[in-house]
């Protein structure tokens, strides 16, 4: 059911909505509300210690996005203020408020977790449908922000997060979204190069191309897509090798093979890759640190640290 702005409202921005939802503004009607008239769960005082606690590992705002999650063919979820949690060295999850949740579709269970900076998680059995999932959604129904003095963690009393793959669909205004919620704060800029990159690979130099398509992604190393013409695809065998990104698409993968070796999902490339990303279609990407060196214009490229596609 989705939720229809006023049309003599003023266009939002992130930061006058977060505004307006930390003053306790009630801009946008709720799902439950709407179908239960009940009042909202999340207090003033709830939505204000979403931005007054100070913790540089936890990071919270309220996203500008319309969110909807799909689950036995139905819209269990649908906000246009749902709480974008960011979590250091974890993908961003949101959180929604209850009035915004089909709570009738969900019931408590005895499962709990505990999350050392944010308190006990307590889990739902979600039915709808005609199909049941255990534990598929929480909520901190007594968050470690509830506590007197404590102003170094989110208060999540209210709102409830659902397990992304477990879900039917997710999507941000009208598009589906895969993987997990996008990080407003990752960039990725995709651009044509002139630089001369050669890849070699069991002794072998395996590609070299004067027109590579350069991908930056915030914290990741720099990947060089080069076209199929560049490449020895002789060497290439296909794999049944598929990951998903929520940034770039669904990737597919090729092992090399060089006399008796066999060096396996060592290449990836974009069928389809996101409009944002759309430059990088069907070119090869050489993982960096699974190859023997990386050339850019005659210099070895350092290789990455760790995997990172």
């Amino acid at each position: 059911m989705p939720i229809q702005q006023s049309s003599n409202l003023p266009q939002m921005t992130r930061r006058s909505l977060l505004t307006m939802v930390g003053a306790g503004v009630a801009v946008y009607p709720s799902l439950q509300g709407a179908a239960q008239g009940i009042p909202g769960r999340v207090t003033k005082e709830t939505r204000d210690l979403q931005t007054s606690f100070t913790n540089p590992v936890v990071q919270t705002e309220i996203s500008p996005k319309w969110v909807r999650v799909n689950f036995g063919g139905e819209m269990i979820a649908d906000s246009r203020r749902v709480l974008l949690l960011r979590e250091r060295g974890r993908t961003p999850v949101y959180y929604f408020p209850e009035e915004d949740v089909r709570m009738d579709r969900m019931t408590p269970t005895d499962h709990h977790t505990q999350n050392e900076r944010m308190g006990a998680a307590s889990y739902f059995t979600l039915k709808a449908g005609g199909k049941v999932v255990e534990n598929a959604a929480w909520s901190y129904p007594q968050p470690h922000a509830s506590a007197p003095g404590l102003d170094t963690a989110p208060d999540l009393r209210g709102y409830v997060a659902f397990s992304w793959d477990q879900m039917d669909g997710w999507y941000e205004e009208g598009e589906e979204v895969f993987v997990h919620a996008r990080d407003p704060y990752r960039r990725v800029d995709v651009l044509q190069s002139s630089r001369e990159i050669s890849v070699v690979l069991g002794g072998v130099k395996v590609a070299e191309s004067k027109r590579p398509v350069l991908l930056f992604e915030t914290t990741l190393p720099t990947r060089h897509y080069l076209p199929k013409a560049d490449v020895r695809v002789d060497l290439l065998r296909p794999s049944d090798t598929i990951t998903r990104c929520p940034y770039k698409g669904e990737a597919h993968y090729y092992s090399v093979a060089i006399g008796d070796r066999l060096f396996k999902d060592v290449v990836w490339y974009y069928r389809y890759p996101t409009t944002e990303t759309s430059k990088i279609a069907n070119h090869l990407a050489f993982y960096n640190e699974m190859v023997d060196a990386t050339f850019g214009d005659g210099q070895e490229i350092p290789k990455p640290q760790r995997p990172a596609r």
